[in-house]
């Protein structure tokens, strides 16, 4: 469903994706800082390795994020700049 050349279902999955406070936390923090890992993300949200991933996964099914391998690292950043656009809104 389109409307004005808006993509209404990816605005819709990134709202939904955002709607937790965790994920705009960390999404809001990607947007700052260009690239993280999981184990940098746990320290600085204080909060267990397995609630971080699946926050990264919802984010990252609603390509709010993107991770790539570095070593046996992820390391997770955004590139979609629809979602940049609305995370600089809050600043």
């Amino acid at each position: 469903m389109k409307s004005q050349n808006i993509d209404i279902e990816q605005y819709t999955a990134i709202f939904k994706a955002l709607a937790h406070p965790t994920r705009l936390t960390i999404a809001y923090n990607l947007m700052l800082k260009p690239e993280c890992n999981v184990s940098r993300m746990c320290e600085c949200l204080n909060i267990p390795q397995p609630t971080v991933s699946q926050h990264l996964s919802i984010l990252k099914n609603a390509d709010v994020i993107t991770g790539s391998r570095h070593g046996n690292q992820i390391c997770y950043k955004i590139e979609n700049p629809n979602v940049i656009a609305i995370l600089k809104q809050l600043s």
